[in-house]
């Protein structure tokens, strides 16, 4: 019986590398109701995401939701489908390319940088296989949610732990718990957020949006509420704003449990019906531009707001490839990475000394 998966090829004097693991929630392949059905099904096995117990959900999944929910989310993706694909994964793919660049002009000493998902594809066991495949014998899990929770944060380093169950020559593993207070990343928000209004000018209100969760959650111990709150005082502050002038709410409420209040669709019902002239919509959660953000945010939010009287509706794009955000990325993976990477590096020092210690191994028997 094979317990672990086979390992990569390897020659004694091969040169190790630092892998830097970028993960987020995943995608569908294709806007199809075909497409969505495996996705949704392992998106929605997690008990990271949901917490009723399992032989009451299997039946609601299978029975209620696979049934019905895949042509339904296959129709609003493809209303925000990219010709590249996907936008989450699209963005994702262009911020790691990039920061694998920005990496290189601070970075002398060998590293690779590949993308994850947590669900679907790159999947986790891909993106782990390609690291490994490249010599990374450290990794660093760079998970892309600034606010830390269990059902995404936790998700991410369970799909990383699965992987490793099966290998047999784990690599060191360091993760990023959250960064939802670090300079660099309100920063990357403020500069997004002044970009859009020297051009359109400044709303009413600025409505900060985030991914609810149930509010259970937050009774048994998770910091994502408090998280949430802290960025959205730490960008209205940087942003000068009073506290009439910006509000918080939380998205996406699924089933009956009460979820992390206020939520968005009441907050705009509210201000659309108080004749809010204008307002912006941002969703400090989320790194990359996603069909939450494209479909709910933006144009639902917007039906909500302006069909209870409501004036005019923005959506200010997410982070996506803005430099701002990929040299907070870049600084927050250095502060992370420090002891295992150098801005210094002998690159023929470094050949020396794997050609010494592939002949210790020959001499020791090493045929390789």
């Amino acid at each position: 019986m094979t317990y672990y998966n086979p390992e990569p090829p390897f020659q004694h004097g091969d040169q190790l590398k630092v892998g830097i693991l970028l993960a987020n929630l995943g995608t569908p392949d294709a806007p199809t109701g075909a497409a969505l059905r495996p996705y949704l099904r392992q998106f929605l096995s997690d008990t990271r995401v949901v917490e009723i117990p399992r032989a009451i959900w299997w039946f609601i999944l299978n029975g209620i939701i696979l049934v019905i929910r895949p042509k339904k989310s296959a129709e609003k993706y493809a209303m925000v489908w990219m010709p590249e694909g996907s936008p989450l994964s699209v963005h994702a793919q262009k911020q790691t390319q990039l920061l694998r660049g920005f990496l290189a002009q601070k970075i002398k000493s060998p590293f690779a940088v590949e993308l994850g998902m947590s669900y679907g594809n790159p999947s986790m066991q891909s993106a782990i296989d390609k690291l490994r495949a490249q010599h990374c014998d450290r990794i660093l899990v760079f998970p892309l949610y600034p606010q830390y929770a269990a059902s995404s944060t936790a998700s991410v380093m369970d799909a990383v732990f699965r992987v490793l169950l099966k290998t047999r020559n784990q690599p060191a593993i360091r993760s990023i718990r959250s960064y939802h207070d670090h300079p660099a990343y309100i920063s990357a928000l403020v500069q997004s957020v002044h970009k859009y209004w020297e051009i359109n000018g400044k709303p009413s209100k600025l409505v900060m949006s985030f991914h609810g969760v149930p509010k259970a959650h937050l009774a048994s111990g998770d910091p994502y509420h408090c998280q949430c709150h802290k960025t959205a005082r730490l960008l209205a502050e940087a942003l000068g704003l009073s506290k009439d002038e910006y509000l918080l709410a939380f998205q996406s409420r699924f089933g009956k449990q009460e979820w992390l209040k206020p939520y968005l669709a009441a907050t705009l019902t509210d201000l659309g019906k108080a004749k809010t002239k204008r307002i912006d919509v941002i969703c400090p959660g989320f790194s990359s531009d996603c069909l939450e953000t494209l479909e709910e945010i933006a144009m639902e939010g917007k039906h909500i707001f302006q069909s209870n009287g409501g004036g005019e509706y923005n959506y200010i794009p997410a982070l996506n490839e803005n430099d701002a955000w990929i040299h907070a990325m870049t600084e927050i993976a250095l502060e992370n990475l420090q002891g295992w990477v150098s801005p210094e590096w002998d690159t023929a020092q470094a050949k020396k000394d794997a050609e010494m210690t592939k002949l210790r191994a020959q001499a020791l028997g090493a045929k390789q």
